[in-house]
């Protein structure tokens, strides 16, 4: 397997440090808003990413956190006037349910920020104690970003670029104005916790720091977690500074592979609520299924910038038609799962550093030689048990075709409708039980009004929208 490394700039063979066993860790959501289409690209990568290392053999640990106190959070509190934790609680649930929409998986593990403070503290001692952080008057803690002489290495910046980054905190107190606040003080009774150095909250760059040390790094490893990922805009200040501040607290690199997925556009623009034109990925979800968005996100390779138009959507969700299309006309035969050749070339390009270009031509090409199969010869059984476990394999590597072949094409019916859907197709079916064919065709034709075919199978009749 080979992935991209942000830091050396390259594409490298993957080796874990300690095989089979693979650690994972991803910068999830600061829970105080819906999530955009930002955050959906992201998680479906790192979703592609850890179903690729799987399938190849490795045991994956995946750890993704969640913020749930920051600024930002506090902020919306009060001007909603709801608590911290209910806010990021519902946040958090909102987040989920959007995330099981499109297929994620949840991480194996998916760390809290706030129940992690004790071992962020741990980290702050001992980067003051290797005089790496200074405590100030005010009381709060900063990194000493000039006591690290690979700071910069991750992002290639130079110290007057980053001294100009807007998520750089500026402080009198402060040695450099680069150095960046590992604990801030909280006055006149704000949400804080303790601490020695007085009641206050971590700074947004060390949680990752602290949990992937607590959660994910063992006893003699190289690099605190086999790969680091998160989107584009993370590498410069957050992961820059969450690499140094665990060199110089534990002596070794945070990570050996720096995954980031590139930005989500809209109309060319990078998608910024400031820009007003954040698209939330709930109301994407009221008018597409989540598998068709999912299908999508992921048609651009992950390193790539994405800019989402309804025109490329709707051809991609025709090229996911395809794939179900293909699956109603084997629905309801079981066979035996067999290994193909298509299985192992599209596991092998995803496994050069997730070339979903490749792997989308794979399945294309599978699914117009599958319908030229069963044109030929509908009844092979061998072609079948091939196709269907093709299928089955699409669905474990890359997370969509899991549907009932005809609720899919069902999208988009109110609830109201499909009851009276059902309800004529009931009746249709006592008609022809009781041999009134008259009704039983007039009863297709109400059905067919309402712009829905049906047909009729051996495990029963089935419907879905006409396109």
């Amino acid at each position: 397997m080979r992935l991209f490394d942000s830091k050396t700039k390259t594409k490298r063979e993957f080796t874990p440090q300690n095989p089979p066993r693979v650690t994972l860790y991803v910068c999830g959501p600061t829970v105080y808003d819906d999530a955009h289409l930002g955050h959906a690209k992201s998680a479906l990568v790192f979703d592609l990413l850890a179903r690729v290392l799987r399938a190849s053999g490795y045991a994956l640990t995946y750890a993704k956190n969640i913020t749930d106190i920051d600024d930002k959070i506090i902020n919306k509190a009060l001007q909603t006037g709801e608590s911290i934790g209910s806010l990021t609680t519902r946040y958090t649930e909102a987040y989920h349910r959007d995330m099981d929409a499109l297929g994620v998986a949840r991480p194996d593990i998916e760390p809290r920020a706030t129940e992690s403070i004790g071992a962020m503290l741990e980290m702050i001692d001992a980067l003051i104690r290797s005089k790496h952080a200074y405590a100030t008057p005010e009381g709060d803690v900063y990194f000493d970003t000039q006591s690290d002489p690979a700071y910069l290495s991750l992002s290639g910046r130079k110290q007057e670029q980053s001294e100009t980054q807007s998520r750089v905190e500026s402080s009198a107190h402060k040695k450099q104005s680069a150095d960046f606040a590992l604990w801030k003080t909280v006055k006149e009774g704000g949400n804080s916790f303790d601490s020695p150095y007085g009641a206050g909250r971590p700074g947004w760059h060390l949680e990752c720091s602290a949990m992937i040390q607590k959660h994910l790094t063992c006893k003699g490893d190289t690099f605190g977690v086999d790969i680091h990922g998160g989107g584009a805009d993370l590498l410069f200040p957050h992961h820059e500074n969450e690499a140094a501040q665990t060199r110089c607290a534990l002596g070794h690199e945070l990570a050996n592979f720096w995954v980031h997925n590139g930005f989500v556009t809209i109309d060319g623009e990078k998608m910024s609520k400031s820009l007003g034109n954040s698209f939330f990925l709930k109301d994407a979800l009221n008018h597409y299924q989540g598998e068709v968005l999912r299908y999508y996100l992921l048609s651009v390779h992950y390193r790539s910038d994405f800019n989402f138009s309804e025109e490329d959507l709707l051809a991609s969700k025709r090229r996911l038609d395809k794939l179900y299309r293909l699956k109603k006309r084997l629905f309801g035969l079981v066979t035996e799962q067999v290994k193909t050749p298509f299985q192992t070339e599209l596991l092998e390009a995803l496994g050069d550093d997730l070339n979903v270009s490749v792997a989308y031509a794979l399945i294309d090409a599978m699914i117009q030689a599958a319908n030229e199969g069963l044109d030929q010869n509908p009844k092979d059984k061998t072609l079948r048990s091939q196709i269907l476990s093709n299928l089955a394999f699409i669905q474990t590597l890359l997370g969509f075709g899991a549907q009932n072949p005809f609720e899919y094409f069902q999208f988009g019916i109110d609830e109201a409708t499909k009851m009276r859907i059902d309800a004529l197709i009931e009746a249709r079916n006592d008609a022809k039980k009781a041999k009134d064919f008259a009704r039983s065709d007039a009863l297709r034709d109400e059905i067919a009004a309402l712009g829905i075919a049906l047909m009729d199978t051996p495990q029963g009749t089935f419907w879905e929208r006409k396109e």
